[in-house]
């Protein structure tokens, strides 16, 4: 259970970073959203870091996940994935507007932290 709850954790991560990078930026771009300029290129940046940066890692997450399933016992790991996910509620609450990336990083320290918690009940 332990390894679906991992998956699940960095799964969601990997899902709602693709997610938010083609409503964020590739559906304004196509759109025509927002007129050029320096505004408009600190927005596409941010939004294309932040999502790409969770795709990326989730993604890296889910491989490791699926050659060693108790990944979550290292510390190193732990503390690796706990600054992510902390890293990305600081950004959204410090820098975004908008309440679903919110929710969505907040899922995922929820799913972390369950696994997390499974796993080392499980040792």
């Amino acid at each position: 259970m332990t390894k679906y709850l991992t998956l699940a954790a960095f799964g969601w991560l990997t899902l709602t970073g693709t997610l938010h990078f083609a409503v964020d930026v590739v559906s304004h771009h196509l759109r025509g959203k927002h007129v050029p300029g320096p505004q408009t290129t600190l927005y596409y940046g941010l939004h294309s870091a932040f999502a790409l940066g969770q795709v990326l890692f989730g993604m890296m997450c889910l491989w490791t996940v699926r050659r060693h399933p108790d990944m979550l016992r290292d510390p190193a790991i732990v503390m690796f994935s706990v600054a992510g996910a902390g890293a990305w509620l600081a950004l959204t609450v410090l820098v975004m507007d908008y309440w679903e990336p919110k929710l969505n990083a907040g899922i995922f320290a929820v799913l972390l932290a369950v696994a997390i918690a499974a796993e080392h009940v499980r040792a």
